[in-house]
């Protein structure tokens, strides 16, 4: 019974197993194709996958990304006993439809593509994603040809061209192309239209491209070969130094090199014989001039290698030609590319000064916000005031505290600018009717009550915040940053101060000019004395203008917090700014306050672009160049008369 059933099974076994090696080898149209390169899948190589790659490419299968993406994993084994191949799992999947095998996995080897294959793979993969329905796998595919362009990209990114539906990535894809053409193009004349087309840019991408056109090495000869594409002739002496040139001789095997002291030392030590080297006695050779005799002698018979001279360095280096050399060999393409590169700079050095020049425009707002409140204290009152720079402060954690209470981050910016104005304005008062008021025309006293003053804000509001910075976030609508071009952008937010400071200038103006306070204002900065005599109240114009001046730095506080960090030292990185905006610009007036905070952003700037790792340095220099200019103009761009003046 026993036997009857063994053998029962072995039959069952016998039938079963064609049956399911013959499941096994069934093929799909992927599965087909690779077996048609089975060799070279699962041993490629870097120069010979490239059939394998375009059959795979050609084919327009759908599973062909999946397929390179698991292959280039080293996701994929082969079936030893049938050749077949599968992606590596448990159980293996069967690379067309996905679904799982049964296979012994003793028979199964892993396939194992090296480095240079892989980056073959993934160049063919970015054919694929240039054309993928997610945008975002259609920009890395760009971002990777950026990285790493090579030839065979240049047709496929033409192609997808006609079928991409962004804007952005259409200009993007253009420009690659553009750059792929210029470097990889079938002829020079499609390479001189792409390198032209490129003048107009002003990318790093392209100025990368165009740079690597005019790669160049250095050469030597003794006429230049004509065959060479010489970029320059270097001059020696001027171009390069003299033992750089003649170290290029003997590296280039053109020149035998020169001996140093210590290798005419060891020829002579190495040549003593009978007391005596090259026929000069050894008591002899203290002095140079006999060494060198000596080894002159051993070279010329044939004991050391020639002397080198500086008549020989000077006769090898004129009798060769130093020159560079460009590793691209048509003239044609390097022309284009020096003549494109040049007029790229030239517009990429006017649109970096426009970017300064925003940015200088951006910090002179800045400045104007935080000095503007100053320049109406200081210029009415004489009133040196070092705690305004503490009001700015209080404007700042005025509004963190609103945006603590009202989430809404635009809201809370509406409410917070005039209750940062209110609470500054305030305590401007406060200050002037307590302190200040005591004070007048007894300048040193003022200055070191207010420093105190300052003092003691900033640990109030240690005590009250901590020392650590306090985010003051701005609205969404001010994320981000208006970019003209490649270099030219400034932040929102900046564009944002800007146009406030230009609000206070206009509304300031209209107080002062079209106001009665303001026309008070004005009255008492010119002549205290008439005004009083005209029925105006000075004691009571000072306290409303250091409430102005005190209000206005509130809101200049908030504006700055939304830029800056909060804390309670922020006062101080804007109070030396402002009284150098005020006494550059000429004490007691708006304009001047306004030109004095251009100069000084600019100057800024202007200094830091040509010093851009050393900001200490920039502000050393920016002050020097202040003081320099207050000796020549010391009541600043714009004078005005009265007792701010000092007449």
């Amino acid at each position: 019974m026993l036997r009857a059933l063994s053998l029962v099974l072995t039959l069952a076994l016998c039938l079963a197993l064609p049956a399911h090696r013959a499941m096994a080898q069934q093929t799909g149209p992927l599965q087909a194709l690779l077996q048609t390169h089975a060799d070279e899948v699962a041993s490629p190589g870097r120069q010979s996958v490239g059939p394998l790659i375009a059959d795979l490419v050609a084919s327009g299968l759908p599973q062909v990304p999946d397929f390179l993406n698991r292959w280039s994993d080293r996701d994929l084994v082969q079936d030893e006993a049938t050749g077949l191949f599968y992606y590596d799992g448990t159980p293996p999947v069967d690379v067309d439809t996905g679904a799982p095998v049964r296979l012994d996995r003793a028979s199964l080897s892993a396939v194992r593509p090296n480095g240079g294959v892989r980056r073959v793979i993934s160049t063919a993969l970015v054919q694929f994603q240039l054309s993928d329905p997610d945008i975002a796998a259609r920009s890395a595919a760009l971002d990777a040809i950026a990285r790493a362009p090579e030839p065979d990209q240049l047709a496929p990114l033409r192609a997808s061209l006609a079928s991409e539906t962004d804007p952005a990535l259409r200009a993007r894809k253009e420009q690659l192309v553009g750059m792929l053409a210029a470097r990889f193009g079938a002829n020079s004349d499609d390479r001189v239209a792409a390198i032209a087309a490129l003048s107009g840019a002003l990318s790093v991408e392209v100025r990368a491209v165009l740079n690597q056109i005019l790669t160049t090495s250095p050469g030597v000869a003794e006429t230049l070969p004509p065959e060479v594409n010489v970029a320059r002739v270097l001059q020696v002496g001027d171009d390069i130094p003299i033992q750089d040139a003649y170290a290029r001789l003997v590296d280039a095997g053109r020149a035998p090199p020169a001996q140093d002291r210590d290798q005419i030392k060891a020829a002579l030590t190495a040549n003593v014989a009978g007391g005596e080297v090259g026929g000069v006695p050894v008591g002899a050779l203290d002095s140079e001039t006999d060494r060198l005799r000596a080894y002159a002698a051993l070279a010329e018979a044939g004991a050391a290698p020639p002397l080198v001279t500086q008549d020989t360095i000077e006769a090898a280096l004129a009798s060769h030609v130093f020159y560079e050399a460009y590793a691209e060999p048509d003239t044609a393409v390097t022309d284009a590319a020096r003549a494109a590169l040049d007029e790229v700079e030239q517009r990429v050095f006017f649109n970096q000064m426009l970017d300064l020049t925003l940015d200088a425009l951006s910090l002179a707002s800045i400045y104007f916000l935080a000095a503007i409140g100053l320049a109406i204290t200081f210029g009415v009152m004489g009133v040196i005031n070092m705690a305004h720079g503490e009001f700015i402060m209080m404007g700042a954690y005025t509004g963190y505290v609103v945006q603590q209470i009202i989430p809404d981050y635009t809201l809370s910016l509406i409410v917070a600018l005039p209750l940062a104005f209110a609470v500054t304005f305030a305590a401007g008062v406060a200050m002037e009717r307590l302190v200040i008021r005591w004070l007048y025309h007894r300048p040193l006293e003022t200055l070191l009550a207010t420093f105190g003053i300052s003092i003691a804000l900033q640990q109030l509001a240690k005590n009250i915040f901590g020392t650590q910075a306090r985010p003051l976030t701005s609205p969404a609508w001010l994320d981000g940053a208006w970019v003209l071009n490649d270099v030219v952008s400034i932040a929102n937010i900046r564009i944002a101060i800007f146009v406030l400071a230009l609000i206070f200038l206009a509304l300031i103006l209209f107080i002062l000019n079209k106001t009665r306070v303001g026309l008070e204002v004005r009255a008492v900065t010119q002549n205290p004395g008439m005004a009083a005599s005209m029925g105006i109240n000075p004691d009571k114009i000072n306290m409303l203008t250091f409430g102005l001046g005190s209000g206005i730095a509130g809101i200049a506080g908030v504006a700055i917090g939304l830029y800056a960090k909060v804390t309670s030292e922020m006062g101080a990185d804007y109070i030396v700014q402002s009284f150098m905006t005020v006494v550059v610009g000429g004490v007691g007036n708006v304009w001047g306050t306004l030109a004095g905070a251009a100069l000084i952003g600019i100057l800024q700037k202007g200094i830091e672009y040509f010093n851009p790792s050393n900001t200490l340095a920039a502000q050393t220099y920016m002050i020097l160049f202040i003081i320099l200019f207050i000796q020549f103009r010391p009541k600043g761009i714009v004078a005005l008369k009265g007792r701010a003046a000092g007449d």
